[in-house]
């Protein structure tokens, strides 16, 4: 008798933890209509479920403590941290879920979820470099980065507070560039 056995492809799916002392989220946004000013998050946790074989079944997830803002000017950072801006009493987390990930090029990627801010949810897309190839650290740990970028309205997350200039125009822009540089260790 003459048995074929068959073989079922292996999953290739691993997960990866955020490291946050190799992790950015920032972001920036237009002031008095003429310069940009930038801030980040210092505290971010995340995981990715990487699938090497199909990259568009892998999947992303971060939560970032609202109160961890930073933009180099306390009285800033203050009203940020307010009702006029983000909450963080009523809303200690911005969080993001991925819900579908495409292959773009070679490198690149097109990450679409969720982003919550304010108790509002609305889908994102960001443009993504990475993957990038696994490597080993000098402590034996496995580690990959993904940079990715998109642009949100704040308004759409109910960041609505603002004051009109004298001379005509706002002070703060709607439009707002967030940057995130994420490393992942093997779980």
């Amino acid at each position: 008798m003459n048995a074929t056995a068959t073989v079922l492809p292996q999953n290739l799916t691993t997960t990866w933890n955020l490291d946050p002392a190799h992790t950015m989220a920032e972001f920036k946004i237009k002031h008095m209509m003429i310069a940009n000013v930038k801030g980040r998050f210092s505290k971010i946790s995340g995981v990715l479920i990487l699938d090497e074989s199909k990259l568009a079944n892998s999947s992303v997830e971060a939560s970032i403590e609202a109160a961890s803002i930073e933009t180099h000017d306390a009285n800033r950072d203050g009203h940020l941290k307010s009702a006029d801006f983000f909450d963080v009493e009523k809303f200690p987390t911005l969080n993001f879920k991925s819900t579908g990930i495409g292959v773009v090029g070679d490198g690149e990627l097109s990450i679409q979820g969720d982003l919550t801010i304010r108790g509002v949810t609305r889908q994102v897309r960001f443009a993504a470099e990475g993957p990038t190839s696994p490597i080993k650290d000098p402590w034996g740990n496995t580690r990959v980065a993904i940079s990715a970028t998109t642009k949100i309205s704040r308004k759409d997350f109910g960041l609505t507070w603002n004051a009109s200039l004298e001379t005509g125009g706002i002070l703060v822009g709607d439009d707002v560039t967030i940057t995130v540089e994420a490393e992942f260790v093997k779980a």
